[in-house]
């Protein structure tokens, strides 16, 4: 081999991903940044739906996970984050400038539908317009409302006053159409079916959905932009409890830990990756517990048995919770670099009651699966129902035990591994029915591979010698990362990929929060599912998707 030869080949080694993807994206490319998570590549706003187009087609970034909007003193902007469902540490960043005085951008659902919400929440939020979006209308507050809230130049002082019309009751009547024979029909947002402040707007033709709207934002509470008034040491933990505040604390916890940990480069000690590792799953199996009773609940309205059994498994993993954190829900228990104390004293008391926990378990699902799976009513009203095609689903950005239900192997503790999961064995669950039925025995199937886990934490923490007990990293009372590091990280939560994107200004406070809710894009497909069924069908596909309002909201 020749020496120029030589050199060619060594630059052909040395070439990293972004430098692929940027020969691949040619002169759309007008300007390079660096991600702590990933390459970016700036783009004109004209030009988006062609370098995504690229992007998804000829290098398989088939998974719009997030999109980001901020603005700058000089300019908006928008980012893509995008992966792929094969391999999630392939990341990429897409990053749209607009003028400040023009904040017009190209939208991306033609290419990805799940840009249709994340695109509507930053022009509510930032304000960014998205030209040629099917819908571009405000998702999370009133349509009245006055400005955008997370912008620089939002009045927070001005008056939400409207003209008294404006005032009129935003849920329309039930009522038919003159013109056809559809019938609009509200189910909630005080429906118990809807799972919490949930509308449905929901055309019906004849006794089939012809369509339905969710009508979301009624329990959004400003939790992005409380997280940026916090500081990174101390203040933002005790927030992400909050979001999916039905079991999932710890779960929410760690997505913070990871992605600030990440941006301030703070290690974690082994020992309390292993007790971060088995909290967790404890919080994954409460969850399923939850989803389990309620989604019964809706079906067939079983109260007195399957609810409440459910309830009963969910408050064993709440008592063993709460001696380990000091709190049924609102855990508060992790730290950047570790978490805030060791394994409660007497430690085999804990293990013990842990471990008795764990043996009752594979009992209490053979009862479940007695009394639900081999149900034939449970069996017609979900065997069918509900459908959502794996390339559906992924268009739709869908995630957790929704798109396992649908036969998507993705599962970031398995494929973007942290914590102590690679150390351990246990199996990512998969079903092929794409239907209520198969997110179910998901959901079933996972609290035993959780249960694996959690057993195999319990035996490294019982043997871990005691002079080696580290809880905590050595971190510093303020973090102030250099201004303009950007990352995204992500976590398995519950309901799925529950990310969070930060850019930091140099203080010791976020100048960017975003928050990621998988169960955001997962009911933004619920409208798909849910075409051509039955109300009583709808009702079944909403409680498979495991929403909890505080998430999706934020």
């Amino acid at each position: 081999m020749s020496s120029q030869e030589e050199i060619e080949s060594g630059a052909e080694e040395s070439a990293s991903p972004g430098d692929e993807l940027a020969e691949l994206l040619g002169d759309h490319v007008i300007g390079r940044e660096q991600h702590l998570n990933a390459p970016g590549f700036v783009v004109r706003p004209d030009e988006v739906q062609e370098v995504l187009t690229i992007l998804r087609d000829e290098a398989g970034f088939d998974h719009l996970s997030n999109v980001t909007a901020q603005d700058y003193e000089d300019r908006y902007e928008s980012i893509y984050h995008l992966k792929q469902y094969d391999d999630p540490t392939q990341e990429v960043s897409v990053v749209v400038p607009t003028p400040w005085d023009a904040p017009k951008s190209q939208t991306a659902e033609p290419v990805y539908r799940t840009a249709d919400w994340h695109e509507r929440e930053a022009y509510d939020l930032i304000g960014i317009e998205y030209e040629g979006h099917p819908d571009l209308r405000r998702i999370l507050l009133p349509e009245t409302w006055q400005g955008h809230p997370l912008a620089k130049n939002y009045d927070q002082d001005r008056p939400q006053i409207v003209p008294f019309e404006e005032h009129k009751n935003p849920l329309e009547d039930d009522r038919y159409d003159a013109e056809s024979d559809t019938m609009l029909l509200n189910i909630g947002p005080h429906h118990p079916a809807t799972h919490g402040v949930l509308h449905l707007e929901t055309v019906l033709d004849g006794e089939q959905v012809a369509d339905v709207e969710p009508d979301i934002g009624y329990l959004h509470r400003c939790e992005e932009q409380m997280a940026q008034n916090g500081t990174y040491r101390h203040q933002i933990m005790p927030y992400p409890d909050r979001w999916d505040y039905g079991s999932s604390g710890l779960l929410n916890e760690w997505a913070y830990a990871r992605v600030a940990e990440d941006l301030n480069d703070i290690d974690v000690p082994e020992y309390a990756q292993i007790i971060r590792t088995m909290g967790a799953e404890l919080c994954r199996i409460a969850s399923h517990m939850l989803a389990l009773g309620t989604f019964c609940l809706d079906i067939y309205g079983d109260f007195t048995a399957i609810f409440m059994y459910a309830m009963r498994d969910r408050e064993l993993a709440q008592n063993i919770l709460e001696d380990l954190t000091g709190q049924r829900m609102m855990f508060n228990y992790f730290r950047l670099g570790g978490v805030v104390w060791d394994i409660p004293e007497p430690r085999e008391e804990f293990f013990d009651e842990t471990r008795d926990f764990l043996d009752g378990l594979p009992s209490a699902l053979d009862e479940y699966h007695d009394l639900i799976t081999d149900n034939e009513l449970l069996q017609i009203r979900t065997v069918g129902t509900g459908v959502l095609e794996p390339e559906v689903a992924k268009q739709y950005g869908v995630t957790g035990p929704v798109a396992r239900g649908s036969g998507i192997d993705y599962d970031l503790r398995r494929d973007d591994p942290y914590g102590y999961y690679d150390q351990l064995e246990w199996d990512v669950v998969t079903e092929d029915g794409c239907d209520n039925y198969s997110r179910l025995l998901v959901r079933m199937r996972e609290v035993e591979q959780s249960a694996k886990i959690i057993e195999q934490c319990l035996d490294l923490l019982e043997d871990w010698p005691e002079d080696e007990r580290e809880i905590q990293s050595n971190v510093p009372r303020t973090l102030k990362p250099d201004a303009d590091t950007e990352t995204y990280r992500a976590v398995e939560g519950a309901k799925g990929e529950l990310g969070i994107y930060i850019r930091s200004d140099g203080s010791d406070k976020p100048g960017r929060f975003k928050i990621r809710s998988p169960c955001f894009s997962n009911l933004s497909a619920l409208g798909e599912m849910s075409e051509g069924e039955y109300v009583p069908d709808l009702v079944a596909t909403l409680g498979s998707l495991d929403i909890i309002l505080g998430e999706v909201d934020r």
